[in-house]
């Protein structure tokens, strides 16, 4: 029981990992298919009230691709990471994704908002629920308490154990099609129930969150995002943009070259399940009798980025 706004209410959502009502997954789970291949950073400062404190600086982009490591990226007051997959994430029965963090108990939470979109501009919010009391701000080391008083919220769950997403949710949001999502965002929540910087949930109510956490790991730290449900993978598009990329398919034993008005800053080759299997700084990447397969070539440059579906054959 808590009190919020001058109400006494219950704790009405899914309970904390081994509870009946628990929604919690665990990383070893059979249901995740895939997992995040590339992510973009916006690192937060460590305390958003303070505009000297410096950004969040524990791990980087590489730390929360594939499977949850416990090697995670601390975003920082309000820090932003962006993921991508190497196929689109879609609706079906159920969960259709899980977002994992690294908190340490069931009761010392760290919080995020969830956003995902089908087209990298436009992105729609889970609508988020904190009923945690907001009359005593929670302090850097206290714990956040129960776990049936959030919802759609990532980091309700401990370490190794995915909070789930379920696009069903978002049916009918103008912009958004729930059977392509191919990117999504997680935003650190600040915490603070008062003064500046604010942040609220679905209903209006501020969240109470560790704060202020002034230190180079504080805030919400991402381990990883797994995909339950993916759309199939379609081999009839492979072109790039600005980029041209040949040969595709190409021999185990070949090489992929790119030619481009831009300058090539880096070519990585991912397999579907997020594993780097080769990187270079040059326009060409040789394959070195990589297995048959389909595989991701992420282009990078100064002036722009793509993924392609390679086919190796």
């Amino acid at each position: 029981m808590f009190i919020l706004s001058g109400m006494t209410c219950l704790g009405q959502f899914a309970g904390p990992v081994g509870t009946p009502s628990t929604t919690a997954i665990h990383r070893d789970s059979s249901v995740f298919v895939n997992w995040a291949f590339a992510c973009q950073l916006e690192l937060g400062l460590v305390d958003i009230s303070n505009q000297f404190s410096g950004n969040a600086a524990v791990g980087d982009e590489t730390s929360s691709l594939g499977f949850p490591d416990g090697i995670c990226v601390t975003l920082g007051d309000s820090g932003v990471a962006i993921l991508k997959f190497a196929q689109d994430i879609q609706n079906e029965s159920g969960p259709d994704f899980a977002v994992f963090e690294n908190g340490f108990s069931d009761n010392f939470l760290e919080l995020a908002f969830v956003e995902v979109s089908s087209d990298g501009i436009n992105f729609t919010r889970f609508p988020a629920t904190s009923n945690t009391q907001t009359e005593t701000q929670i302090g850097a080391f206290q714990a956040i308490g129960d776990a049936t008083l959030l919802n759609n919220l990532a980091g309700k769950y401990r370490a190794n154990f995915g909070t789930p997403f379920d696009l069903e949710e978002l049916i009918g949001t103008p912009e958004l099609d729930i059977n392509a999502i191919s990117h999504v965002k997680i935003i650190d929540v600040v915490g603070k129930v008062s003064g500046d910087h604010v942040q609220f949930d679905s209903n209006g109510n501020p969240i109470n969150d560790p704060h202020p956490t002034a230190f180079p790991a504080g805030g919400f730290d991402l381990d990883a995002v797994g995909v339950i449900h993916q759309a199939p993978l379609g081999l009839d598009d492979f072109s790039a943009g600005n980029f041209a990329i040949y040969p595709n398919p190409v021999q185990q034993s070949g090489s992929i070259h790119i030619t481009s008005n831009f300058e090539i800053n880096k070519l990585s080759l991912f397999d579907l399940t997020g594993n780097l299997i080769s990187t270079t700084t040059l326009s060409s990447l040789q394959l070195n009798n990589c297995p048959r397969g389909i595989y991701l070539l992420y282009i990078q440059s100064n002036e722009a980025e793509r993924t392609v579906k390679i086919v190796v054959q």
